[in-house]
């Protein structure tokens, strides 16, 4: 076994994450992971499959509210058959099944929880694998790797397992549905590293646009590009000439700009309803 101090950074990150991957697969009779078709989601499908040789033992599962962006779907259907992938695709319920005290963003939000938990209960999964990071937002902050949530998805936040040295618990009681969390300990600037160094493929939404090809008329010669990929009307590009992957990268080391400013729901909104996504069960 390689020591960590003669390997590199993203090896490290790599070699958790692997890790992770094997643990979950020996413990979890029966597992799905989510596939956003972002950046993140797309490094998990490259160390899953790297952790099984080539091959991903488990279905992948897009909770589809008809609102992806049109170069998501295609980015979807390219891949899907290019990577021989077992998809499990589900229309989410309408809106109006939502809470409606939420604010808007997060009632379209909330379709792709009420779509996870008809996709559990038609299936019968007991973990469900999730691409977030820890330093996204406050509330995927408190994340563990190995997330116990009730039959229901419901997540208690003052209850969750410590981890100490690597040790996760990954024995929990009949009835309960695990989340695992192969990336929580990457950063935003990680993964673009690791894409590069990869040669990972992306939608190209996260590369630098004129602004009209985004609004419908120039402005200034602006330019803007995606950070974070979330369904039409509720994710807006943010003002960005970084049109190439090492350029993205040198953006992320002095931006001050947050990950998630494009995403009302985790940057303007009442930071609340966010917490309140997560603890029933919002990926």
């Amino acid at each position: 076994m390689v020591k960590k101090s003669a390997m590199d950074h993203l090896d490290q990150l790599e070699a958790q994450s692997i890790y992770i991957f094997r643990e979950a697969f020996n413990k979890i009779d029966k597992m799905a992971m989510l596939w956003s078709f972002g950046k993140d989601s797309n490094c998990m499908i490259h160390l899953a499959r790297k952790a099984f040789f080539g091959n991903i033992p488990f279905p992948l599962i897009h909770c589809d509210t008809e609102l992806e962006m049109e170069e998501v779907y295609a980015f979807r259907d390219k891949y899907t058959k290019e990577w021989g992938i077992n998809l499990i695709s589900e229309i989410c319920p309408p809106i109006e099944q939502t809470d409606p005290t939420l604010p808007h963003s997060a009632r379209v939000a909330s379709r792709k929880t009420l779509g996870l938990k008809a996709v559990q209960a038609k299936h019968h999964f007991n973990g469900i694998v999730a691409g977030i990071r820890r330093d996204e937002e406050g509330t995927r902050a408190k994340e563990r790797y190995f997330s116990p949530r009730d039959s229901e998805g419901l997540w208690d936040v003052k209850d969750q397992p410590p981890e100490f040295w690597d040790q996760f618990m990954t024995d929990f009681k009949p009835g309960t549905h695990v989340r695992i969390h192969p990336l929580l300990h990457w950063t935003e600037l990680d993964i673009w590293l690791y894409i590069q160094r990869e040669n990972i493929p992306i939608v190209p939404l996260y590369y630098a646009r004129p602004y009209g090809e985004f609004y419908g008329q120039d402005y200034k010669g602006a330019m803007m590009r995606f950070r974070s990929l979330g369904e039409k009307g509720i994710t807006y590009p943010l003002p960005s000439t970084a049109s190439t992957i090492p350029e993205i990268i040198a953006e992320l080391r002095v931006t001050k700009v947050s990950e998630r400013a494009g995403r009302p729901m985790g940057a303007n909104e009442d930071e609340s309803s966010f917490e309140r996504l997560r603890a029933d069960g919002y990926m």
